[in-house]
């Protein structure tokens, strides 16, 4: 692909450069810790992972990371998996969370905002009240560290207070948000075990009501483990039977006390999409996010005390995690809880409006339905403040980068982040210090040997490889919940390449420096940012008798749109008409996601298989995304050839 010459779309100005605290810690490292002071950020770049311990070190120092036991060493073992980050410290990240409630207690940590579009203040003081009344209750409960408390539960203050209430006592964090169906969140949180349960009556969405109090039901039923449900009335019910008020729990003033536990203590566990059966329970420790997320909040998108930092988000979704994370560098967040697009299109620019975020972070998917709406963010709302708007989910189309240069503002920095749940972060995306380029990441993330490689291991300069990650990150997995061997883990990241970490995303580093992102080069379903398997998707379509199997596919279009279809192979004698098109919509709707229905249903003569009986997603995206046929797949693998021409002819016909 040619990486010729272009113009930058955007371009910092010097004095921009020169009070961004990524500079201001580049001469800090330069002074303390041999780091290069000239050369800009590639240099830094380089030095940061040429230099990982010591670069490590200089973030916890500029940070002012508090051990309350010193570590020994930065690094131990630098094998992946299995390297050991800061052996002998000790710390706890709900403290780092609220360090600011010391000198900004009147000022708002949390601006909460629902559908009507009023933010709602919640003060550092107040946050840390209740997160210290919450943690006495859960002591009180008996909770102890490292066991499981887990949410059902919108993006609302109450989670973040139950999140932190939950790292400050030790235990581990887990989170669904309330428009998963039961299977869905069973599938997770089945797997670890919790022994709290903090829930919502229902939420509301797009101008309803959504009771979920069934769900719950179904929920305390199913999880023996739980000793305790919370009840957070946000439609007003009355507390279940058997649970307890929120309001009780909370209504206390008390000082939190943060237990202080090892570095790589369990703080969350995230899930992944659940390809291949059930979905991953991706553990990651206190002490890696912690120096993760401030490296990446401080640092990369440039926040601290004077900025408030809204992203669109639910607490099904990683990004919701690092929005809290947000607290760690002082910075006020935007809780947003509601559909984004009520009661019209442009409602997300209204909050960002409203809130005064000056980081505004969205799904790409957003920033196309915007531009296909006629939305005119800068004419209709006063987006003074906003300095940077940050795009993940999908990569940001080249005409999505045009459309807010155009539309919101001609001198504003386009971030478009691209990570994984797996790190909880980004591997690339946002430098304040570095132009942008239309339809490209900025750059590589400090710390994060980032690299494209082709099926034999060799880097790949301005040709699109396989994203990896060469050296250890602090947010990679501790282990999976459920994988005493680590067998799991392994063969998610390592089989192809050992030792090194295969993320399954196609990438272009750029002689620039840059990144491009292409898609996954797995089967990973991703709308508007949530992720989900097609093995979820299976296990609810083929419980109704009319459909023999099925398969599904989400292929990243040219221009930004993300097209589902699920393929059916139907019993002998069904028929897919209108009735049987509804109920497959209905049934994964209600058990799965209002998100997850497939763009299109569409009916095959059968589905193609491994010769071990593993349906071929990979290869089936790739014919539908023009990749012709002796390219996509090896046919010695197939159970059944012919049946690849249905979608070869289906991908033709689609042009």
């Amino acid at each position: 692909m040619s990486t010729a010459n272009p113009q930058p779309l955007w371009q910092p100005d010097p004095e921009r450069i020169a009070k961004a605290r990524i500079t201001r810690f580049q001469a800090w490292a330069a002074e303390h810790h041999g780091a290069p002071a000239e050369g800009g950020y590639p240099a830094l770049h380089r030095w940061s992972v040429d230099q990982l311990d010591t670069f490590w070190k200089a973030v916890t120092e500029w940070f002012d990371v508090r051990f309350s036991t010193p570590y020994a060493r930065v690094l131990d073992d630098r094998a992946m998996p299995g390297a050991r980050w800061f052996p002998g410290a000790t710390l706890n990240y709900a403290e780092h969370a609220l360090r600011a409630a010391a000198d900004r207690a009147g000022e708002p940590a949390l601006l909460c905002v629902d559908e009507t579009h009023e933010p709602r203040p919640v003060t550092w003081s107040e946050l840390r009240r209740q997160v210290g009344s919450l943690a006495a209750g859960l002591r009180a409960l008996g909770v102890r560290p490292g066991d499981r408390v887990s949410g059902y539960l919108p993006n609302i203050p109450q989670a973040v207070v139950a999140l932190l209430a939950t790292a400050a006592v030790g235990a581990v964090w887990t989170s669904c948000a309330p428009d998963f169906g039961a299977r869905s969140v069973l599938d997770r949180f089945q797997q670890v075990e919790p022994v709290v349960l903090f829930t919502v009556d229902g939420y509301r969405y797009g101008g309803k009501e959504h009771d979920r109090r069934e769900i719950v039901a179904e929920l305390r039923r199913e999880l023996p483990t739980l000793r305790a449900v919370v009840h957070i009335p946000l439609l007003g019910t009355d507390t279940p039977e058997g649970a307890l008020e929120w309001s009780a729990l909370t209504a206390g003033d008390t000082e939190p006390v943060y237990e202080q536990v090892p570095f790589d203590h369990p703080l969350w566990v995230l899930y992944s999409s659940g390809t291949t059966g059930l979905p991953k329970a991706i553990v990651q420790s206190q002490g890696g996010i912690l120096v993760e997320h401030l490296k990446q909040l401080g640092l990369h998108c440039d926040l601290g005390p004077e900025d408030r930092f809204f992203w669109y988000t639910s607490t099904g979704w990683m990004m919701w995690n690092f929005l809290v994370s947000g607290l760690l560098t002082g910075t006020t967040i935007v809780l947003y809880d509601g559909s984004p697009g009520h009661p019209d299109t442009g409602a997300q620019w209204r909050i960002a409006e409203r809130t005064g975020a000056t980081l505004y972070g969205t799904s790409a998917a957003y920033v196309m339905a915007c531009r296909k709406a006629g939305v005119h963010p800068a004419r209709d709302y006063d987006l003074s403040r906003v300095e940077c708007v940050a795009t993940t989910g999908s990569p940001l189309p080249p005409d999505g980068f045009r459309w807010l240069h155009d539309e919101v503002r001609d001198d504003l920095w386009i971030a478009s982040v691209s990570g994984g749940t797996d790190v909880c972060s980004c591997f690339a995306g946002a430098v304040p210090t570095l132009p942008v380029y239309t339809g490209e990441l900025q750059a590589p993330g400090l710390g994060t040997d980032l690299r494209s490689w082709d099926p034999s291991g060799r880097p790949l300069v301005d040709e699109v490889g396989e994203l990896v990650v060469t050296q250890p990150m602090p947010s990679m997995p501790i282990h999976f919940w459920n994988d005493p061997d680590g067998s799991r883990y392994h063969h998610s990241y390592f089989d192809t390449y050992p030792g090194v970490w295969r993320h399954g995303d196609w990438i272009t580093v750029t002689s620039r420096g840059s990144v491009i992102i292409h898609g996954r080069s797995d089967s990973t379903l991703n709308r508007q940012g949530v992720r989900m398997g097609s093995a979820d998707i299976y296990e609810v379509v083929e419980r109704l008798p009319e459909i023999r199997e099925s398969l599904v596919i989400g292929v990243e279009q040219p221009d930004g749109g993300y097209w589902m279809p699920l393929f059916v192979h139907l019993a002998p004698g069904a028929v897919l008409d209108e009735t049987l098109l509804n109920r497959v919509k209905q049934t994964i709707r209600e058990q799965l996601s209002p998100r997850h229905v497939p763009d299109e249903i569409i009916e095959v003569p059968g589905i193609p298989h491994t010769l071990t009986g593993k349906r071929i997603e990979v290869p089936v995206k790739r014919l539908l995304q023009g990749t012709p046929l002796e390219k996509a797949v090896n046919p010695g693998s197939i159970d059944n050839l012919a049946l690849l021409a249905f979608y070869e002819e289906l991908a033709r016909k689609r042009g």
